[in-house]
């Protein structure tokens, strides 16, 4: 018997690589997860936008090694009824209207009047952090619209401890600054985005995954914990002597038997987004300007888009570029058909100036049932009670579905790389 891995994502390829001796099953024909790669006419397409940006030495390293890459500067811009902002918004209104910018910043210095006074760090809810850090007309126009977009839900049904450093807190001196000019300075939360010059985004595993055993198309269908046998779709079963899973939590608990009733709760209750990638490829190399932007204005589905070939020239055939468009959803919402997102998508990026319809050569849309984690205020919760009931069971979950949280690529790795310490603390 020998140790079993479920999932052949970034979190899988790490267990794999540092343990030596496991099997790695995978539903899909090829490796990656949702840091796997398509090539539609000669444009390669991530799952997803990637980077990394990992500061652990030997994370870092792995990655270079395998794969050398292009270090960005972590430069973005936002697009607003018309405007294009830098990124982060807040402290970069120089574009606006001055009636906005009057709103935005008289909201600002009196954010806190009328409530109740408390550490931000209290503050459970998204909307009323948002409110509190930025003002209400900045928050309702901003970062609200934009949950609503990238979650799929209203900002005040999430929790806060998820927001960490993505979201840049400016003082008075710096909005103001950023209101009367545009700033050089960079206020993202790492200054470089690193991307893959060659292969795309998941040739930083080339050389984890290069000895690894795996093998596709097996999709786990049944996990019998005391016989410790996976039954898969094909209706072949495989014995193993421990157990680790990158699969969504929900997924796996719809495996296993005799779940208390508990942990089928907690497991239902669990709320993800799914997503649409649309993915465009042009005849011409100038149709990207950005390596990302996000969307603000609610009548365009997109909230976020990026440019494969400025990530690298690699991605596009000669004289060629590209960009990318991620739509997202609640797992529970009724979601729109891939036509009318595709249109939708085509029409207004359109109509942003972005390019015209007929220079389009390659247009593509996927599905990914599991986008991202949504932090729902009762996410601890029933995450652990999910999570406790697998320890017992000797299932180790890894990876930002296995663990349900909000990883970066980096992150999920390092999960991945645990599970070597873990296993091997019990030899």
């Amino acid at each position: 018997m020998e140790t079993v891995i479920l999932g052949s994502g970034i979190a899988g390829i790490s267990a794999g690589y540092h343990l030596k001796n496991a099997v790695i099953f995978e539903k899909d024909s090829d490796w990656g997860g949702l840091c796997a790669n398509f090539t539609v006419d000669g444009f390669r397409f991530d799952k997803f936008v990637h980077f990394t940006f990992a500061e652990d030495e030997y994370i870092a390293n792995l990655f270079e090694e395998s794969s050398p890459t292009y270090a960005h500067p972590s430069f973005s811009r936002n697009y607003y009824k018309g405007y294009w902002l830098k990124h982060p918004a807040q402290n970069n209104l120089a574009p606006l209207t001055s009636s906005e910018k009057v709103k935005i910043i008289d909201d600002f210095v009196n954010r806190t009047k009328g409530r109740p006074l408390k550490p931000v760090e209290e503050i459970s809810d998204y909307e009323e952090w948002l409110r509190v850090q930025y003002g209400d007309y900045f928050a309702e126009n901003f970062p609200i619209r934009y949950t609503g977009k990238y979650w799929g839900t209203e900002a005040k049904e999430l929790e806060t401890k998820w927001v960490g450093s993505r979201m840049y807190c400016p003082d008075l001196k710096q909005m103001l600054r950023g209101a009367f000019e545009v700033q050089e300075e960079n206020f993202y939360y790492t200054e470089f985005m690193k991307y893959p010059k060659k292969g795309g985004f998941r040739s930083i595993l080339d050389n984890c995954r290069k000895d690894l055993d795996i093998r596709f198309n097996k999709e786990a269908v049944k996990i019998d914990t005391i016989s410790k046998i996976v039954t898969f779709s094909d209706n072949t079963k495989y014995q193993y002597n421990r157990l680790i899973s990158s699969l969504p939590l929900p997924e796996i608990v719809n495996m296993l038997d005799n779940v208390p009733d508990e942990v089928i709760s907690a497991a239902k209750n669990l709320r993800h987004t799914s997503g649409y990638m649309v993915s465009l490829g042009f005849r011409r190399s100038d149709v990207a300007k950005d390596l990302w932007f996000y969307i603000y204005d609610e009548d365009i589905l997109a909230s976020r888009v990026y440019s494969p070939n400025l990530k690298s020239p690699d991605n596009v055939p000669s004289g060629c570029s590209s960009l990318q468009a991620e739509i997202f959803f609640d797992c529970k919402a009724q979601i729109p058909d891939k036509e009318t997102v595709l249109q939708n998508t085509i029409e207004k990026l359109a109509g942003m100036g972005l390019f015209r319809e007929d220079e389009i050569v390659v247009k593509d849309i996927r599905f990914e049932k599991y986008a991202n984690v949504t932090f729902y205020k009762n996410i601890y919760k029933n995450r652990e009670c999910v999570l406790k009931y697998l320890d017992k069971l000797g299932i180790e979950s890894i990876g930002r579905f296995g663990k349900w949280e909000y990883f970066w690529s980096h992150q999920a790795f390092n999960d991945g790389a645990r599970v070597y310490e873990k296993i091997n603390q019990y030899l």
